[in-house]
């Protein structure tokens, strides 16, 4: 009986461990800060080495602590369920998506740069734009969609490249703009590719 006690209190505190560690990376990635293995760690009062062995790598952790944290398309694009026009779908959409970046930016930063030095790490990155984009869309699938499903396709593409965290990096980073300017340029992007794309016959 003593060895199942001692069991079980091992896997409770294993437990309790673990969502130590994912509550600690949930609150760094709210502040929006760099987000790393040793400040999770320091957060969740464990040793680096700790945090290692129940997670292998940043990515996982990071993948664990935003499970959840964006709604599913249909409910992030609520506001605009009503509108058949996909230019202003897909501008909301771009908006959403960029300023949820702009919240949690630490830990997407953290999360790009992983995948970059490990691409087989790449299926950890949550993709949210790629439901965003197709939700967005959605009023073109029977016309575009339909009559042209290779530009369709290849609008989607094109708006998975301006619809996305490094078109905004790039916008902040390099081009030197302010995040709100950047996030405005990005949806004008979005939306002039929407617009051409609806005018295909």
């Amino acid at each position: 009986m003593a060895t199942t006690q001692a069991g079980t209190g091992r896997a409770n505190q294993k437990k309790r461990t673990r969502a130590a560690i994912v509550e600690a990376a949930r609150e760094l990635i709210g502040t929006g800060g760099e987000v790393t293995m040793p400040e999770v760690a320091r957060a969740a009062l464990v040793s680096e080495a700790t945090a290692y062995r129940y997670f292998p790598d940043l990515p996982s952790l990071i993948s664990e602590a935003l499970a959840g944290a964006w709604p599913p398309p249909a409910e992030a694009l609520a506001p605009v369920a009503d509108s058949t026009d996909p230019v202003e779908r897909v501008a909301f959409a771009c908006e959403f998506l960029l300023r949820g970046i702009l919240a949690r930016q630490g830990s997407v930063r953290a999360m790009i740069s992983a995948t970059i030095t490990r691409p087989a790490s790449v299926s950890a990155r949550p993709g949210i734009r790629f439901g965003l984009i197709d939700h967005a869309l959605a009023p073109l699938e029977g016309t575009l969609g339909a009559t042209d499903p290779e530009a369709f396709a290849q609008l989607k593409r094109d708006l998975a490249v301006v619809v996305s965290a490094e078109a905004l990096f790039t916008l902040t980073d390099l081009c030197g703009l302010d995040p709100q300017a950047a996030v405005a340029s990005a949806v004008r992007t979005a939306t002039t590719l929407t617009e051409a794309a609806r005018a295909i016959p």
